[in-house]
């Protein structure tokens, strides 16, 4: 966890310096900035639909930590989250063409007709979110941030399992996000729904998430240290 903090304070204070000057709260520097400050407060449970590049809009599900405020109005979420989903079409069709051109290559041959058939591709994706918290009337959270995440692809298929073609749809690749959101405190419950955009290397998707986070940390239920 210390790690996590670690990482989270360097990448939040980073985001707390380019918005210093929109800040909630008061005036701050970088002396009000600690991991020490971090403490788990809330775990949150999410779905989400996404459009993505490369792979037909599907489904997600996700897993949230709420470790309180960095700083003032930072606050740190690490996640975890998971899709599944079957490459477009077109995206199969150039896929096979580029594996029907090596083979012609090779063989010094014309290009054989390939058929890979159906190709899915999973994504498991760990994420560091660091988020500038405001409140609004009515006692709704709103904020907005940035994120670091790793994904961890794998694709699978019929005609592609065991071959070249699945080693090179199965990576280990870095991401960032943009986001924002909005949270309605209700005692110790607060549903939640965000907009994210996510980049890799590899593909592109905006996301909207919905879900619900229980609270326990020692603050009481709805108060933000971020005030």
């Amino acid at each position: 966890m210390r790690t996590v903090a670690r990482v989270g304070c360097v990448f939040a204070v980073g985001l707390a310096s380019l918005s210093a000057g929109t800040a909630p709260v008061g005036a701050q520097g970088l002396a009000d900035f600690d991991y020490e400050n971090l403490s788990f407060r809330g775990i949150g449970l999410e779905a989400g639909f996404l459009f993505p590049t490369r792979v037909e809009s599907t489904q997600s599900v996700g897993l949230r930590l709420d470790l309180g405020y960095l700083g003032p109005g930072v606050r740190i979420i690490p996640g975890l989250s998971y899709w599944s989903s079957s490459f477009k079409s077109g995206e199969v069709q150039e896929l096979e063409d580029r594996v029907g051109e090596l083979i012609g290559s090779q063989t010094d041959g014309v290009p054989p007709s390939v058929d890979l058939g159906v190709i899915d591709w999973r994504d498991l994706v760990l994420s560091l979110d660091a988020q500038m918290v405001w409140q609004v009337p009515l006692g709704v959270l709103t904020y907005a941030g940035a994120g670091i995440s790793a994904h961890m692809l794998n694709g699978s298929g019929a005609a592609i399992d065991g071959t070249f073609v699945e080693d090179l749809l199965d990576s280990v690749t870095a991401g960032f996000n943009l986001h924002s959101g909005l949270e309605i405190p209700m005692g110790r419950l607060r549903p939640y729904l965000m907009g994210r955009y996510e980049v890799t290397g590899d593909v592109q998707y905006l996301e909207i998430r919905i879900g619900g986070q229980l609270m326990f940390g020692a603050s009481a239920p709805g108060e933000e240290r971020s005030r």
